[in-house]
């Protein structure tokens, strides 16, 4: 087993044909170690919409930085109280359910919650709770679940969910142990060394690999005397997104979008957390929303304050700080250009994005859409 916080960092292929999600109506997502994320060929109206978003997103972090700051300010300034938290969150405040929370300040509300269905006879008592909410904005783009990062005795609740809501893909944001030896989240996947089972459920590993930011993992999941298919799950993991911080740049956030871009809407919600599930997992949600939105024509999402108060309607407190707040902003900006650069991701294609340090950027390299290097530069090294 690998070391907890430590992913692999060489690629563990297998003689197996390729695994697909089921549900798929159309081509089957080709979730193995090589599959290549697909970029989007705009239409006109597309390309029209990410003009017009990029336009307002650049001229708002460029121009009117202290707009942004207000903004945020105005989310903090009307974050739930206490007592009204607890009038909303009855089921997760329940005596049989107190020790199924990472954090007793992040919780799930009562109307939103993921509810597990009566699993046989050998589930406590609890309602079905796990720390989990439904998250979403509107119809057309990717339904969320944001969760926890799974206790260790929460481990088969989590399973239970994943094939319930028939959930495709799990992006983790986190490690498992962070630089000050803090537990972060439990180890409810790695599976390497064969298959694991957590009481009724078994998981696979059937694909692994991994590059400078990102672990993704192919994983079979079903109950351990089911005569169906198994469920094939993508787990994306990102362990260098730090806690209450942000990445030093946008790729690997845009990469992992880029990962969900072709997952069918018919298929389940794409399950996000990293430790608590609200900061890290907030905005990564506001930012794959964001984007899905403006693909779709809904010039609504331009309103980023508004996006993250809803989320924050649907759990408490997603994106936590200025800077993940900001990072949204930048994010957005960084695929919006992407996306609508002259050939598309064709040979010759270079992607500048800003990162953490204002005397640098990253240059990505594209041939034939698919990512072939990365580097930082200095400004004025270019």
């Amino acid at each position: 087993m690998a070391a907890a916080g430590n992913p692999l960092s060489s690629a563990v292929t297998s003689t197996e044909p390729p695994p697909t999600a089921l549900g798929t109506a159309n081509k089957p997502l080709d979730f193995s170690a090589d599959s290549i994320p697909q970029r989007i060929v705009l239409s006109p109206d597309q390309r029209s919409h990410c003009l017009e978003a990029l336009k307002a997103f650049k001229e708002k972090r460029c121009h009117s930085p202290d707009k942004i700051a207000s903004e945020f300010s105005a989310l903090q300034e009307n974050r739930l109280k206490a007592s009204e938290m607890k009038s909303r969150c009855l089921v997760a405040l329940d005596s049989t359910n107190i020790s199924k929370n990472r954090y007793t300040d992040v919780i799930p509300f009562d109307n939103n919650r993921v509810v597990l269905d009566p699993c046989k006879d050998y589930r406590p008592s609890a309602k079905g709770y796990i720390n989990a909410s439904f998250i979403e904005i509107s119809e057309g783009v990717s339904q969320f679940v944001a969760t926890q990062g799974p206790l260790a005795h929460t481990f088969e609740d989590f399973w239970e969910m994943i094939i319930q809501q028939r959930c495709p893909v799990i992006v983790m944001l986190t490690r498992l142990v962070d630089n000050y030896k803090m537990v972060k989240c439990g180890d409810y996947f790695q599976a390497e060394d064969g298959p694991r089972t957590f009481g009724n459920i078994c998981i696979v590993t059937k694909y692994i690999t991994s590059d400078a930011s990102l672990v993704l993992r192919t994983l079979e999941v079903n109950y351990i005397e089911s005569e169906e298919p198994p469920l094939c799950v993508l787990h994306i993991q990102y362990p260098e997104w730090p806690d209450h911080g942000v990445p030093r740049d946008t790729l690997a956030v845009r990469e992992i979008m880029k990962r969900t871009y072709n997952v069918p809407l018919s298929l389940g919600p794409i399950v996000v957390h990293c430790s608590a599930g609200i900061g890290r997992t907030g905005t990564y949600c506001t930012i794959h929303n964001t984007i899905q939105r403006i693909l779709g024509g809904d010039m609504s999402a331009l309103d980023i304050v508004n996006t993250v108060a809803i989320f924050r309607s649907q759990r408490i407190g997603m994106v936590q700080t200025m800077d993940q707040y900001l990072f949204c902003y930048d994010a957005i900006i960084d695929e919006l250009e992407d996306l609508i650069s002259d050939d598309n991701g064709e040979i010759g294609c270079c992607i500048m994005s800003r990162t953490t340090n204002p005397q640098s950027v990253v240059l990505t390299f594209y041939s034939s859409g698919e990512l072939t290097r990365s580097r930082i530069l200095a400004h004025n090294g270019i």
